[in-house]
C-alpha cells in the first residue's frame, strides 16, 4: 500500500523458446546380474501427470501439482546464471535504488530513479529489472549482469509490473488510473488499456494453466479475475468485511487456491479462483501484507507489517505452524526469499530498512539501513524459468 496513495484517491472521488532446457545422457546401461524371479522387486507402475491446457504460448507445466516446481533452491536459468547475487530495494521517499550484497549483508550502491519507486520487478525474460517509478510515471531499467541504470521509459502510473505468462504483454498496474494497461513486454508500447470500476489495484498471481489471474484492489476492498488472452475483467467481488485492505496475492502450489493478504483484516483470505466463491479467511497478523514461498513449496511466509512479525503457513496441514518476532519490532513489507531458500529478505517500510531472516529458524540474521520508505524490493537472481513479475513470481 502506498502511503501517498490515499489523498490523491480522495481527491479524485521475447516468448522465450530457450527457456525449457531439456538435458539428456546417452549410452547404453551396463549389464547387470540375472534376478531370480524371488530377488526381482515389483515393477511400480508409472503415475502419469495429466498435461494442462495452458495459456497459447505460454512454456509447458513442468509439474501440474506443484507451479513452483522450478524454483527449487539454486535452480538459475542459464540467462541468469552469471549475474551477481544482490537485494535490490526501491525507497519510495528517497527516491533512489539502494543496493545490497547478501554475502556481506552490505550496501554497495545507491541508484538515483525517478520519483516514488514502488517496486523492482524481474521481466519475464529475466534480462532485465524494471523499477516502477510510480509518481515520475516512468520505469527505470536496471542490467542486473552490470547494474547500471538505463535510460528511463514513459509509463503512466506504474504503480505495479506483472508479465503475462506467455511472455508477450506487461500488466500496468495503473492504480491511480484505475486502470490495467497491456503493454508490450519489451517496448511497453500500450497493447490495450482496460478500464476498472474499483479502486487501487494492486498485488496480482496467475492461475496455473495462465489462463487468469486474481488482482486485488485494495482501496476498495475488492477483488478482481481477469481472462488473460481476452484481456478482459470476469468478475468482480467484494471481499466479505467492511474496510477490507487486500495487498499481496499468491497460487497455491497445486494451483487450487488463491491467497490474498489483507492489512486491514489482518490475516490472508484463501479463494478458489476458477469457482470465485466467498473467500475463507485466516487470521496471521496485524497488517499482513506480503506473500512468499519457500523453495521447496511447503510454505508461505507471510509479512505482518503492523506487528513486525512473520506467520509461517504450511500448505499440506493448511495452517498456520510458527509465527517469528523480529528483535525490537519493525515493519516487514515487500521481498523475497533468497536463491538458496535460507534467507527470507523484507523490507522495512517505516524503518528505513531492510531485513534478512534466517528461513529455517526464524532468526533475524541482519538489519540494514537503507533510504526512506523502502518498498518492493527484489532478491536476484532467483531460480526459475520465467518472471511473472511483481517483486519476484517465478515460474
Amino acid at each position: 500500500m502506498r502511503t501517498t496513495r490515499a489523498a490523491r484517491l480522495l481527491a479524485a472521488g521475447t516468448a522465450v523458446t530457450a527457456l525449457a532446457l531439456l538435458s539428456a545422457c546417452g549410452g547404453g546401461e551396463p549389464e547387470r546380474p540375472r534376478e531370480t524371479p524371488v530377488s526381482k522387486a515389483p515393477v511400480q507402475p508409472r503415475v502419469r501427470q495429466p498435461r494442462l491446457d495452458v495459456l497459447p504460448g505460454m512454456p509447458p507445466v513442468e509439474d501440474p501439482a506443484d507451479l513452483y516446481a522450478a524454483d527449487r533452491p539454486n535452480r538459475l536459468s542459464p540467462v541468469v546464471a552469471d549475474f551477481p547475487s544482490r537485494v535490490y530495494v526501491p525507497n519510495t521517499n528517497s527516491n533512489t535504488v539502494t543496493v545490497i550484497d547478501p554475502a556481506t549483508y552490505r550496501v554497495v550502491e545507491t541508484i538515483p530513479v525517478g520519483r516514488q519507486p514502488q517496486h523492482v520487478v524481474p521481466s519475464w525474460d529475466l534480462k532485465t529489472l524494471w523499477v516502477n517509478n510510480d509518481l515520475g510515471n516512468t520505469l527505470t531499467p536496471i542490467d542486473p549482469r552490470t547494474g547500471r541504470a538505463g535510460p528511463p521509459v514513459d509509463v503512466h502510473d506504474p504503480y505495479n509490473l506483472y508479465f503475462t505468462p506467455d511472455g508477450k504483454y506487461a500488466v500496468v498496474m495503473a492504480s491511480m488510473d484505475r486502470r490495467l494497461v497491456f503493454r508490450d513486454a519489451h517496448t511497453m508500447k500500450v497493447v490495450k488499456s482496460v478500464p476498472v470500476t474499483c479502486y487501487g489495484v494492486n498485488h496480482a498471481d496467475f492461475s496455473i494453466d495462465g489462463r487468469y489471474f486474481i488482482v486485488s484492489c485494495e482501496f476498495s476492498g475488492e477483488i478482481l479475475k481477469v481472462d488473460t488472452a481476452r484481456m478482459e475483467v470476469l468478475r468482480q467481488e467484494r471481499l466479505p468485511l467492511r474496510g477490507a485492505m487486500p495487498q499481496d496475492v499468491k497460487v497455491s502450489p497445486d494451483g487450487k487456491l488463491f491467497y490474498i493478504a489483507d492489512m486491514m483484516a489482518d490475516g490472508v483470505w484463501i479463494l478458489d479462483g476458477d469457482k470465485f466463491t466467498r473467500p475463507r479467511f485466516l487470521a496471521t497478523g496485524k497488517g499482513a501484507h506480503g506473500l512468499y514461498i519457500s523453495r521447496d513449496s511447503r510454505e508461505m511466509y507471510i509479512s505482518n507489517r503492523g506487528e513486525g512479525t512473520v506467520s509461517v503457513f504450511d500448505f499440506a496441514r493448511d495452517r498456520l505452524t510458527k509465527k517469528w518476532r523480529l528483535p525490537g519490532g519493525g515493519s516487514p513489507d515487500m521481498g523475497g526469499v533468497s536463491a538458496d531458500g535460507k534467507v527470507l529478505w523484507l523490507s522495512g517500510r517505516y524503518n528505513a530498512e531492510v531485513y534478512a531472516i534466517d528461513t529455517r529458524t526464524g532468526a533475524q540474521l541482519a538489519r540494514i539501513k537503507v533510504g526512506s520508505g523502502p518498498h518492493g524490493l527484489a532478491v536476484y537472481p532467483q531460480p526459475g524459468r520465467y518472471s511473472l513479475g511483481h517483486t519476484g513470481i517465478f515460474r
